[in-house]
């Protein structure tokens, strides 16, 4: 893999050339600041959240809650913690996980106005919800701190809430050439950020495509951690519509010739361009392997390869059964459960307690560092 499959693999790139056979989008570049702060580990989301705030109103009238409020100096904002049993909300677990792990750092995070314009208004023009990603990756693996463990977003506070949990953001921030072959210097990169108008779209009808020398030379199910039934019935079409697709709108008119392709096949058997990607380790080979994919004479749908023949048309696997369903890859990038736990209504007097002692603590440094004072 060359570096300059990764750059034409920019989201930026293919877009433009594309835009009629995907989804909706807008692209907007990342201020340096913005830059800085999605690397920061001091604070997770941006002070004064609207989305936050608003939540944690709208429950202000229930009697049963408890509220804790504290300071650290002059220059940090009052932040109030809402325990809200769980029974009562349901998002009530994801807002105080965010409220408490701002109020542990007893930072005030950065404010970015005129980005945060910017954003909304792109926002607004796409429906009121979008879908963010950055150049390269989306953060699916940060889902579980959203509400829903959804990736819909409909603020700037959501997208951050998201790109600062995800390590895929932070590998297109930092790494974004990691297993290029090539040595020559890293192209610079301008970040941007993009946003998709949110479409429900149902796992089990997303497949990635492998092309090498500019042919599909393998099709696999997107989401192989389930069993889908209607694929293996429906084989032989969405094979044959996914690369209908292909040689219509795609083949030869991507910057380069091996690559790898996202695509989503609605209930009418229209495909809809959802991503490129490179041809390389960088890439989910899902159901293949590299080795398979970069090495093989051929390749067919059997994973085993025991008892397979070659095939004319592109190698197809798919999840064949409930036995062979797996828990999702995402799932080792969680939040502890003992930390979860913590900050749900179920465990609101744990919760308390801890939020005591990080202000004990605090208050003791403080105290400390005033008898050091000549």
């Amino acid at each position: 893999m060359k570096k300059e499959q990764v750059v034409n693999c920019q989201f930026s790139v293919w877009y433009p050339l594309f835009k009629k056979h995907t989804i909706k989008s807008l692209i907007l570049p990342i201020p340096q600041n913005v830059i800085d702060y999605l690397l920061d580990d001091g604070t997770l989301v941006v002070s004064g959240s609207e989305h936050i705030n608003s939540q944690t109103q709208i429950n202000n009238s229930d009697s049963d809650e408890e509220d804790v409020q504290w300071t650290d100096d002059e220059t940090t904002t009052a932040v109030t913690v809402h325990l809200i049993p769980l029974s009562q909300s349901k998002h009530s677990c994801c807002h105080t996980l965010v409220q408490v792990l701002n109020c542990v750092n007893l930072l005030q995070a950065p404010e970015f106005p005129e980005f945060n314009i910017k954003v909304q208004e792109a926002i607004n023009v796409l429906g009121g919800c979008v879908f963010p990603k950055l150049n390269w990756s989306a953060p699916r693996d940060a889902n579980w701190i959203a509400l829903n463990s959804s990736l819909q977003c409909q603020s700037l506070s959501d997208i951050f809430l998201l790109f600062k949990s995800s390590d895929f953001i932070t590998h297109d921030l930092t790494q974004s050439f990691l297993h290029c072959s090539d040595d020559s210097p890293d192209p610079t990169i301008n970040y941007e950020l993009v946003l998709r108008k949110w479409s429900e779209l149902i796992p089990g009808a997303e497949f990635r495509c492998f092309v090498k020398e500019n042919k599909v030379i393998a099709i696999s199910q997107r989401d192989y951690t389930q069993h889908y039934q209607h694929i293996a019935k429906q084989e032989a079409s969405i094979s044959s519509s996914i690369l209908e697709f292909f040689r219509d709108h795609i083949q030869y008119q991507f910057p380069d010739e091996d690559f790898v392709l996202d695509v989503y096949r609605d209930s009418s058997g229209r495909v809809w361009l959802i991503d490129f990607n490179p041809f390389g380790e960088v890439t989910d080979s899902l159901l293949f392997t590299w080795e398979e994919l970069t090495f093989g004479k051929y390749l067919t749908a059997s994973q085993t390869q025991e008892d397979a023949t070659p095939q004319d048309g592109p190698a197809f696997r798919y999840t064949t059964s409930e036995v062979t369903v797996q828990p999702s890859p995402c799932l080792s990038y969680r939040i502890p459960r003992d930390f979860l736990d913590l900050t749900t209504g179920e465990d609101a007097y744990k919760l308390i307690d801890f939020l005591k002692l990080k202000k004990g603590q605090q208050e003791e440094e403080e105290s400390d560092e005033e008898g050091e004072e000549p």
